[in-house]
């Protein structure tokens, strides 16, 4: 039976890796539509717990929620399998770019697939922000706590702060208004705080230890630049980031600028901006921009290690977490909480989207890939999202041959 589930969940997460363009917005709204609507792992309230609860560990949040949803479906395995398999297509897609970068200097034109992936994708999204927010927000408190997260983001402040006073000085004001009739009508009521979640599958999960098996120091010269590296020392970088990584994967490019180009001097700034240039064309999470500047610095060895550190911290955090949220949700103050970061998740979610949204259809081209695959999304509901970044991205490419 466990097999079975294993198998099931590593075809679910290397489809996903694989089609995983647009960044954690669209990652998330592809998972949402794979484990919840389709296959039904999990209720809608409990993938939004999921997301408002990793909303505040550090690490890259779509990941997290692959794990999330694996250890959900088949506990340890299940989370090891889940996020490996949403990990890999993008740690071998950039470490392929990486040598073909290394050997020749350059990297094939695909921006015009890209182009067309990404207006494909907010259609993706758009379409998952309706269903999430049919169970998120519960009434007028939750939906003005979402629009505020969303306003404090467009106002400059960081994620991390915009979630912890969504999601806490929301909570306290859902508490505060617990006698008022004010998200009854959703799935969960404030008089029945656990009502709603899907537990079966969290009873009898065991907590596991961790340990990492640190590489001895070989000096390694760099393929770019001729400097000695340590695995050990680039091990121990990319675990320091992955365990404090708040906030967007953008925030990346500060630490590893911090880490490797200031202070140690192993990258050029030309080579971190290819890296993290290289990090957006291909699927999958951002970080994995961290194999494409081990590889730089020190060829295989080097982009395993960045990978296996960079990550290593998110299975260990949601490790931890997962198994607090259903008591979290049976704990009246904990629900609340719980609730007010569903809504902010989902303001901060909308807020990410429309940013998107501007960047990406402000020429023609962009606007009629997004306009076609709106339609497609709401004419056929049941679509895999698959096909629609299939289409966006041979759209973007006919458009770059013929116009």
């Amino acid at each position: 039976m466990i097999i079975n589930k294993l198998r099931e969940i590593a075809a679910v997460f290397l489809k996903l890796g694989l089609i995983g363009f647009g960044g954690p917005a669209a990652h998330i709204a592809m998972m949402e539509d794979e484990v919840v609507t389709r296959r039904k792992w999990m209720t809608r309230e409990h993938f939004l717990d999921l997301l408002g609860a990793t909303n505040l560990i550090p690490g890259p949040n779509s990941t997290e929620m692959a794990i999330h949803a694996g250890y959900h479906r088949a506990g340890v395995a299940g989370m090891l399998v889940a996020g490996w398999c949403f990990i890999l297509p993008a740690v071998l897609s950039t470490g392929l770019l990486a040598w073909v970068y290394v050997e020749y200097g350059t990297i094939p034109a695909i921006e015009p697939l890209f182009n067309g992936i990404k207006p494909a994708v907010i259609a993706i999204i758009f379409a998952a922000l309706l269903k999430l927010g049919k169970k998120a927000i519960k009434g007028w408190r939750t939906l003005i706590i979402g629009l505020a997260t969303g306003v404090l983001l467009f106002g400059g402040v960081s994620e991390v702060i915009a979630i912890l006073v969504g999601g806490l000085a929301g909570g306290a004001w859902l508490r505060l208004g617990r006698s008022d009739n004010d998200g009854n009508s959703g799935a969960m009521s404030d008089d029945k705080p656990g009502a709603g979640t899907d537990q079966a599958d969290d009873r009898g999960v065991k907590k596991s230890g961790f340990g990492l098996l640190l590489t001895p120091v070989i000096p390694i010269t760099a393929a770019a630049g001729g400097v000695a590296v340590s695995l050990t020392q680039l091990g121990w970088s990319f675990l320091k980031i992955g365990a404090v990584l708040f906030g967007s994967g953008y925030v990346l490019i500060a630490f590893l600028e911090g880490e490797f180009v200031e202070s140690l001097g192993w990258l050029t700034q030309q080579q971190l901006l290819d890296a993290v240039a290289m990090g957006q064309f291909t699927p999958g999470p951002v970080l994995s921009t961290a194999t494409f500047v081990g590889y730089v610095m020190a060829g295989v060895p080097g982009a395993i290690v960045a990978s296996l550190a960079i990550f290593l911290p998110s299975f260990i955090f949601v490790a931890a977490l997962n198994p607090l949220i259903p008591r979290m949700r049976q704990s009246r103050l904990f629900s609340h909480i719980l609730d007010a970061l569903n809504a902010a998740a989902l303001g901060l979610m909308a807020a990410v989207t429309l940013q998107l949204t501007y960047a990406v259809v402000q020429e023609w081209t962009g606007i009629f890939i997004c306009v076609a695959a709106m339609m497609l999304v709401v004419r056929f509901p049941k679509l895999n999202a698959a096909w629609i970044v299939v289409g966006g991205a041979a759209c973007g490419w006919l458009l770059h041959l013929f116009v």
